[in-house]
């Protein structure tokens, strides 16, 4: 039987998922505070003020769930794949995807 070895890209995918985490509550909460700070009323009121509102709802959710389905599939990528692989394998991994 091969002898089996850590999974290159297991190891990438989780490097990845614990990089981007951050980054994606730090995105999230750069466009939280704004949008909290507008909805309070003080800063801006009137036809114009709402309608931004609206597209700032929008734009405000569409990064929500962008962050939330890439951190998803970070994970079910991560969970689906194995974490020991053949030497040979391995190799042609780190080849695939230009892994050190």
């Amino acid at each position: 039987m091969a002898e089996m070895v850590p999974n290159p890209l297991y190891e990438a995918l989780g490097d990845a998922l614990r990089r981007v985490e951050p980054l994606v509550r730090e995105v999230e909460q750069g466009v939280e505070a704004p949008y909290q700070d507008f909805r309070s009323g003080t800063v801006w009121t009137g036809p114009a003020a709402e309608r931004f509102d609206a597209q700032l709802a929008q734009h405000r959710t569409r990064v929500r769930g962008a962050g939330d389905r890439i951190v998803s599939d970070l994970r079910q990528t991560l969970a689906r794949t194995p974490s020991e692989v053949t030497e040979q394998e391995a190799r042609s991994i780190k080849i695939r995807y230009a892994l050190p």
